[in-house]
C-alpha cells in the first residue's frame, strides 16, 4: 500500500557517518509514518480513477507488490510493455494525487 507513496517521495539517503557525532541523537517522529499511512490510503482510493487500462497494472505493482515479471505473466504482455505502462499508470497517478491535495488545500 504504501510503496506508491514511497516511491513518489524518495529522497536522498545520508549516512549516518556523515552526520556530526556531538549532536545527533536519534529519535522517532511517528507523524511522519501517520502522513505516509493517511497518503498511501488516498493513492490506493485514487487507483480507481485510473483509466481502466492502467488500473489493475498499478493495482498489481503497488498493492500486491509484484514484480514486473509476475505482472508480464499474469496480464500475457511483454515485460517492457508492463513497464510502459506502470510508468504511464504512476504519472497519472501523481497527477490525481497533487489535484486532490491541491483541492483540499483549498
Amino acid at each position: 500500500m504504501f510503496l506508491i507513496v514511497d516511491d513518489y517521495r524518495k529522497h536522498k539517503t545520508i549516512s549516518l557517518d556523515a552526520l556530526p557525532k556531538d549532536c545527533f541523537e536519534p529519535s522517532f517522529d511517528g507523524r511522519e509514518c501517520v502522513i505516509n499511512n493517511f497518503d498511501g490510503g488516498i493513492a490506493i482510493s485514487l487507483i480507481k480513477l485510473l483509466p481502466k487500462k492502467y488500473q489493475q497494472i498499478i493495482h498489481m505493482k503497488y498493492v500486491e507488490d509484484l514484480s514486473m515479471d509476475e505482472i508480464s505473466i499474469r496480464t500475457k504482455q511483454s515485460k517492457n510493455a508492463v513497464a510502459v505502462q506502470v510508468h504511464r499508470g504512476l504519472e497519472k497517478l501523481k497527477c490525481l494525487f497533487k489535484n486532490y491535495k491541491k483541492d483540499r488545500l483549498d
